[in-house]
């Protein structure tokens, strides 16, 4: 159910479709998603995808969109990649527009971006990849229990990020071009 909220905080669209970055951890893209359950129940799914890689930084699957899974979410990429200070672009949704969140981006000196209201292509490569780990894991079985469904995704952004080749790196997986980019 949707609970209509008056933002705290908002951010220009600093990103401004600019979905090029010349290594990684310069620009960081974020959203959560949904999945359903055989039983109607749902589960989300926070991740962070670091556009100098097209690597998922950090993921959690939730019980539920709170500002926890954002913040947890975070926090494993501020743990992962600790001298990271991103261009760091959400849509405007409740968990990215609270003075709390506002504050995690300021202590690690990230800037904060914002896609504009309705404009979905403002994050294009964060829905992209939705689409992705749906359309080659999420739709082709079906999930009973949450726990199934964890597993499922743990195993698939391994594969997308160990295994998964990508024309755009130059043929390689997102960790090798991010091992090579940053030994650079």
């Amino acid at each position: 159910m949707y609970v209509p909220s008056t933002p705290q905080i908002t951010a220009e669209n600093v990103l401004n479709r600019n979905f090029n970055a010349e290594k990684p951890n310069q620009k960081w893209l974020t959203d959560v998603t949904e999945f359903k359950l055989t039983t109607g129940k749902k589960a989300y799914l926070s991740a962070i995808l670091d556009l100098g890689d097209r690597s998922i930084v950090s993921y959690v699957l939730g019980h539920s969109n709170n500002n926890q899974l954002v913040f947890d979410t975070f926090d494993l990429a501020v743990t992962a990649n600790p001298s990271a200070k991103p261009l760091f672009h959400s849509d405007r949704g409740f968990q990215y527009t609270n003075r709390q969140f506002k504050n995690k981006l300021d202590s690690i000196g990230a800037t904060q971006s914002m896609s504009r209201i309705s404009r979905c292509i403002d994050n294009g490569p964060m829905e992209g990849f939705w689409g992705i780990i749906k359309s080659e894991m999420y739709y082709l079985q079906k999930f009973h229990t949450y726990e199934q469904l964890k597993h499922a995704i743990d195993e698939y952004i391994d594969f997308y990020n160990m295994r998964r080749f990508q024309k755009n790196l130059k043929g390689l997986t997102p960790m090798e071009y991010r091992t090579q980019t940053l030994a650079a």
